[in-house]
């Protein structure tokens, strides 16, 4: 019945993420001459009554990891791990400094060395689970007045699932609440051909419930360098670093760091879609694998 549950509530986000279908598609930019994907970067909030809503897709795949002896590199049979998130956030104040928004996130894994696209028969079995693992209710806030190229997105994961790793060994989620502060900043050059994006994202996860996050805080930069081709497309090139400092001696330590391509493209005045490659190239404690990314946002 769960299992059930789960698919039913997937469903429903699949459908959520389409319901902007029905606005009108004709709208004009704010901006003229820009398009959507150059105005509202992850930094601009959306104006009282405006809605944004993204459903992005990770794929993650890997065959070696560094947990082998003295943290060396090892091969491993191969494991996937799809997480598919929705954020849905709304602009509330006549200001336009302040969003409010649901976090939704979906997971479906698989180990014993299945092909990667093995996720997406969202399977329960002994080398795979898959099930909604955690839902957040979250703000976007402008700080600085007039500084609108400047945000703080904030979030409080909660946890549904019971158990990170089952009888089998199969991983699906943290079980540790996360109380998250997503900082984005961006700045487009005068030429309007490139822009930079830059992200530093914290957590710190904590919970009753045995968790190898538990009494841990993440510190996650990221810099992303746009070039647009035109109005309504983008590629880009990226690195991002994540650390995970243990706040007590028993507490889990990693780090990785990976690089990464992708491109974006307004498909129309509602609609963006994005994809992205990226490779885990080194780190502590962790997988070296590759992701791939799709995404689609919605704006109205």
């Amino acid at each position: 019945m769960r299992n059930i549950i789960s698919k039913v509530i997937y469903v429903s986000i699949l459908v959520l993420s389409f319901t902007a279908v029905a606005q009108d598609n004709n709208q004009e930019d704010d901006n003229s001459g820009a398009s959507n994907i150059q105005i509202f970067t992850p930094s601009k909030l959306m104006a009282k009554g405006q809605w944004d809503v993204k459903f992005f897709n990770n794929l993650y795949t890997e065959t070696k990891d560094l947990f082998g002896p003295n943290g060396t590199k090892q091969d491993i049979p191969r494991g996937n791990f799809f997480t598919s998130t929705l954020d849905i956030f709304t602009g509330v104040s006549d200001s336009d400094r302040l969003n409010i928004g649901l976090l939704l996130e979906y997971r479906s894994n698989t180990v014993g060395g299945q092909s990667a696209t093995s996720v997406f028969s969202f399977a329960d079995n002994n080398q795979a689970r898959n099930g909604l693992s955690s839902f957040a209710p979250a703000l976007k806030w402008q700080p600085l007045k007039g500084v609108g190229n400047f945000s703080v997105q904030s979030a409080f994961h909660i946890p549904i699932i019971s158990e990170e790793t089952d009888v089998n060994g199969v991983f699906l989620d943290q079980t540790a609440y996360t109380f998250q502060n997503r900082f984005f900043y961006d700045y487009t050059l005068p030429s309007g051909d490139w822009q930079l994006f830059t992200e530093l994202n914290t957590e710190y996860n904590f919970g009753e419930e045995e968790s190898f996050a538990n009494d841990t805080f993440v510190l996650a930069p990221g810099i992303f360098m746009s070039y647009f081709p035109s109005s309504k497309s983008t590629i880009l090139g990226f690195v991002q670093h994540f650390q995970r400092i243990g706040l007590n001696d028993e507490a889990f330590e990693q780090d990785f760091t990976s690089l990464g391509l992708g491109a974006k493209y307004q498909l129309t005045d509602v609609y963006n879609l994005e994809v992205l490659y990226s490779k885990f190239i080194r780190g502590t404690a962790t997988g070296l694998g590759q992701s791939f990314n799709i995404g689609l946002r919605a704006l109205f």
